[in-house]
């Protein structure tokens, strides 16, 4: 018997099997560091391509819509972007203007609320000495002066990545029009390299990632346009500063999911406290758990629909694992990549991928379907050219 096998002989099946399982693991775990490496590496490019994406998602259904009327399909690309930036040039310059002109009050306020507070420490239980709150005024300043360095240091790092932003911008921009014009068809272009006998396979598990992605931005847009109008409405009725700015935070922190609502919250409740003290907070901060209470038991089942569900401990890892490797932007495309990443491996590992296709377009209208053997092929699935 070869000295080989009398050595596999003497190590017990469980040992072989767990030593073949871990470096299988230990290759995927590092072809996966490799990916997650090469995309921090090209981040510039990556993230403007994904925000593209998303946006793509958002606007196709609205180019579509123009194409079957027999608009050209260019016209209608130039449409939806003008009105979409025109909107958002609109929308952004009144909320600027809005906190231009409730700054000063809220200011105000401000002092008011600190001269307030001054007179409680000195006059009320802490019954401290005008000194000691003096010093400790000055030792805030002092504090501020010798970090003014990092401070500036910080300023000009910000400045310095100003050209970033403009380049990440205008290539975001250049995809966008590519993909609202011909995204299909360059996905059907890409897509000729996978070999012929799983080409359609992949063709399926992308389009019906592309599918969740469009329920999960659709859904999440119209779940952050609620919350801002809802929170908006009630800080605008009591009389909040900056009522309208606040629910422009809240409509976009609403796009990462469980973190930005609630930072955006707090927000509203810091103002409100500040502003009309300590019941008008609590108020507040009724109205943001009540709006959140309405999201998360009805907007979020109700429109957003099983296709993308993803489990909430799959959502806080994601946003966790996507804040560590890139920050906000890596919290805001994390949850959208695992929508994408959950329907695309579903189909890719299915027995019949169309009819795991058609099964998760139908979920996601709310409509159940059977797989029967009779489910006609790609009943769901357009063809590359459409």
């Amino acid at each position: 018997m070869p000295s080989d096998s009398v050595a596999d002989d003497a190590v017990t099946p469980l040992v072989r099997k767990t030593a073949a399982w871990c470096w299988r693991l230990l290759i995927i775990l590092a072809a996966v560091v490799a990916v997650l490496w090469l995309i921090k590496r090209l981040e510039v490019l990556v993230v403007p391509v994904a925000l593209a994406a998303m946006v793509t998602a958002l606007l196709l259904p609205a180019v579509d819509f123009m194409d079957t009327r027999g608009v050209p399909r260019g016209i209608a690309v130039a449409l939806v972007l003008l009105t979409g930036i025109a909107v958002v040039g609109g929308i952004l310059t009144f909320v600027v203007s809005q906190f231009v002109e409730g700054a000063p009050a809220l200011v105000e306020q401000m002092t008011r609320s600190i001269d307030g507070l001054r007179h409680w420490l000195i006059n009320g239980p802490p019954h401290l000495s005008k000194e000691q709150i003096d010093q400790a005024g000055n030792t805030a300043i002092n504090a501020l002066r010798n970090n003014q360095e990092k401070l500036t240091t910080g300023a000009l790092s910000t400045a310095g990545t100003l050209t970033e932003l403009v380049t990440g911008a205008l290539l975001m921009l250049f995809t966008l029009i590519f993909l609202l014009q011909g995204g299909r068809n360059i996905f059907g272009f890409v897509t000729k390299v996978i070999p012929g006998n799983v080409r359609e396979r992949v063709r399926d598990a992308g389009r019906a990632g592309f599918h969740s992605l469009v329920g999960y931005v659709r859904a999440t847009f119209l779940v952050a346009l609620v919350d801002a109008v809802g929170i908006g409405t009630g800080l605008a009725i009591m009389g909040i500063p900056l009522a309208l700015p606040l629910a422009s935070l809240v409509f976009m922190g609403a796009f990462i999911p469980l973190v930005g609502a609630v930072i955006a919250g707090f927000l509203a409740v810091v103002v409100a406290l500040l502003a009309k003290g300590f019941i008008y907070a609590l108020i507040t901060l009724g109205l943001i758990i009540a709006v959140q209470q309405l999201e998360g038991h009805v907007l979020q089942p109700l429109v957003m629909g099983r296709a993308v569900s993803i489990h909430p401990l799959a959502v806080v890892l994601a946003i966790a694992g996507g804040g560590v490797l890139a920050g906000i932007v890596g919290a805001l495309l994390a949850v959208p990549a695992v929508a994408v990443l959950n329907s695309a491996i579903r189909v890719l590992i299915a027995p019949d991928p169309a009819v795991e296709e058609a099964r998760q377009e139908a979920e996601g209208e709310g409509v159940m379907i059977e797989a029967t053997p009779d489910t006609p092929d790609r009943r769901l699935a357009p063809s590359d050219n459409d």
